[in-house]
């Protein structure tokens, strides 16, 4: 009975085409269709079952009952052509297994619209559960549609995840029998915790795989769950921000994780939290504030309950008026001195420098900011930011800082020498202005010069140093500066070698669009300033000489430059030594750090780095790496320069000592 069905259908099928010719259409559509309706019954299209093997007949012994051939055995089908009124109707190809569906699917659906091109049909692995089979199919038939593009908008993910299934031939990642796999909920509960390490749960709320969905909305979740797996583990090995969006002073060529690699890793693991955590920054500076983050998360605000009121400094007078301040009273509380008189005396003042020297500060009996602030102690919450914002610049460092390294610590302003992950010597640096910030960057220290000489940036030169000129024409002539004019009309300043230049005795040279470097100074006592911002960007080492014998050490074994020897070599005229194997340098913007001690340190955020980076993980571009294209990347325009204070010889010659 089911044959005669069909028999019928196809012959009304192809009277209808006849009747749909060029030269019949008004006549099809008035008086044929009851002709064709009384001659030939049609059947009810929306209760007809789908065509069976035994409806299409079969070759003369074969079986019937014998099962439908899957797409690995059978080529795909080719395209319907119209059926021409002539020809004879032939009976249609055999029934490909593509993408399998349940019975219950309204066949309506599948026989009133046959694509003009179908996709290549996908080759499903045999021997899944029935209900993964009917999504590997319906798999094969997203990946080959337009419906790909807008569940994975990502072209680079799009073209990993296509090549992933097909050569998994299309069996599902995320489901086991229709239903959620181990490893789904192994990932979900992964990204549950996502706020342990300084992400977003809230950006990786992978679909739900029910049992008893449909295929298609099962296939659809199973791809949707593969691209929150690519972006969770893009943010934990790059980061969720673009760098160059917090400053333009900011640039890193961020290790980007290959999806393809992502896959592989994920389908080869029993235990996806530990795979996922793979992808983090190994270093240790970003380890232990992990460690710390969960322990933030964990406990309560320890901030002290006696406050100090931030305001000027205070320290013990000299003459006969005492220093008196309303401050003073919650100061003695707080150091577990009695009395509550509002005078700073002597002996508040040794309570002061003792815990100053308790917290690694200046030891001064002053109470100034960075007193105040040890005092008060860093709330959780602001702790916490520091520790969030800190571990996505992490993210941003390259995966290999090398074997030996340097690195410099903006907001602690301090530096470090790294050699086979141990710390082989620190000192105190000078860093940029807020104005003028130093940049955010890695390189690698190619030479050291001896006896620098100073070509003043253009930036100075138009900026600060001509408009002074106007004002003192000799100034520099005074200062030992010499100004040529080029051939262009434009100025040249340079300041030669010798104990009052810029750049000290020794400069150290790492190529970078910033044109900044390490470098001495003449200026020795700001080191014994707490808070050491004052340069135009370029970083000032304390100790240089012995900087450069440490790295001699390494770039330049066995050749004897110890610090004595390079004292040795100050002078007049420029001396280069040029490292054969060049040191890794990376300079960051730690607002949060664990010390040696295992003390959580939280710094002052100079440049407001924190407040946009956190701003930006909260905002609608946090996916930094959705899109293949990164932003153009500019130097920032160097801003008009502020009043400093200086005490040297003039009011002219004290504007140019700012540069040093």
């Amino acid at each position: 009975m089911r044959g005669f069905r069909l028999t019928h259908l196809l012959i009304g099928t192809a009277l209808a085409a006849v009747l749909a010719a060029p030269g019949s259409q008004a006549w099809a559509e008035s008086e044929a269709d009851a002709a064709i309706s009384a001659l030939v019954p049609m059947p009810d299209l929306a209760d007809a079952p789908p065509p069976t093997i035994k409806d299409l007949g079969a070759a003369p012994g074969a079986n019937v009952e014998a099962p439908v051939p899957t797409m690995a055995e059978t080529p795909p089908p080719s395209p319907v052509a119209p059926v021409q009124a002539a020809a004879p109707i032939a009976p249609p190809a055999p029934v490909v297994a593509a993408p399998a569906r349940p019975v219950e699917a309204a066949p309506a659906a599948t026989t009133a619209s046959v694509p003009a091109t179908p996709p290549a049909a996908p080759v499903l692995t045999t021997g899944l559960d029935p209900a993964d089979q009917a999504i590997a199919g319906k798999l094969g038939e997203i990946i080959a549609g337009r419906q790909f593009e807008r569940i994975i908008p990502n072209k680079k993910e799009r073209g990993a995840i296509e090549a992933f299934y097909q050569g998994r031939s299309f069996a599902p990642l995320w489901t086991e029998k229709g239903a959620a796999s181990t490893r789904a909920n192994q990932a979900r509960a992964t990204f549950a915790k996502a706020e342990m390490i300084g992400l977003d749960p809230k950006d990786y709320r992978a679909p739900d795989i029910a049992a008893g969905v449909t295929p298609d909305a099962a296939a659809e979740a199973e791809l949707k769950f593969t691209s929150v797996a690519l972006t969770y583990a893009r943010h934990v090995q790059s980061g969720r921000t673009d760098p160059s969006r917090i400053s333009a002073n900011i640039e890193y060529k961020l290790p980007m994780p290959e999806p393809t690699d992502v896959l592989a890793k994920i389908t080869a693991s029993n235990d996806l939290e530990k795979t996922f955590a793979s992808f983090e920054p190994p270093h240790e500076g970003y380890q232990l504030l992990r460690k710390k983050l969960a322990e933030l998360r964990g406990t309560k605000d320890e901030a002290t309950s006696v406050q100090i009121p931030n305001g000027n400094a205070l320290k013990v007078a000299t003459g006969k008026k005492p220093t008196e301040d309303a401050r003073v009273p919650a100061l003695r509380q707080r150091l577990g001195l009695t009395g509550d008189d509002k005078v700073y005396d002597a002996t508040l003042a040794d309570a002061v420098k003792k815990f100053q020297a308790s917290k690694k500060l200046a030891e001064t009996g002053i109470l100034n900011q960075a007193t105040i602030d040890a005092m008060n102690g860093v709330r959780k919450d602001r702790q916490v930011d520091a520790v969030v914002a800190t571990m996505e610049r992490w993210r941003w460092l390259p995966r290999d800082l090398g074997k030996a390294y340097v690195m410099l610590n903006i907001p602690d302003f301090t530096l470090k020498v790294v050699k086979d992950e141990a710390v082989i010597w620190r000192t105190r640096v000078v860093v940029g202005k807020p104005n003028t910030a130093t940049p955010i960057f890695s390189s690698a220290i190619e030479n050291i010069l001896v006896n620098p000489t100073w070509h003043v940036p253009d930036s100075i030169i138009y900026g600060e140093y001509l408009p002074a000129m106007q004002q003192d024409p000799g100034v520099l002539s005074r200062m030992g500066f010499k100004v040529s004019q080029n051939r262009d009309g434009s100025t040249s300043i340079s300041q030669p070698p010798g104990p009052g230049n810029a750049l000290g005795r020794i400069k150290f040279n790492f190529q970078n669009r910033f044109q900044v470097y390490l470098h001495d100074t003449p200026d020795k006592h700001l080191f014994a300033h707490d808070r050491r911002s004052y340069s135009h960007g370029c970083m000032r080492v304390q100790n240089p000489d012995q900087f450069g014998a440490v790295l001699a050490s390494i770039a330049l074994p066995g050749q004897g430059y110890t610090a004595e020897k390079l004292t040795s070599m100050f002078g007049k005229g420029e001396t280069w030594l040029n490292f054969k194997d060049k040191i890794p340098v990376h300079l960051t913007y730690q607002t949060a750090y664990v010390d040696d001690a295992g003390s959580l340190v939280v710094r002052e955020d100079i440049y407001s780095h924190d407040g946009r980076v956190l701003a930006a993980l909260k905002g609608n571009d946090r996916d930094y790496g959705q899109e293949e294209v990164m932003a153009q990347v500019k130097r920032t325009p160097v801003p008009k320069r502020v009043a400093a204070q200086q005490e040297p010889s003039s009011p002219i010659e004290s504007f140019f000592r700012i540069f040093r």
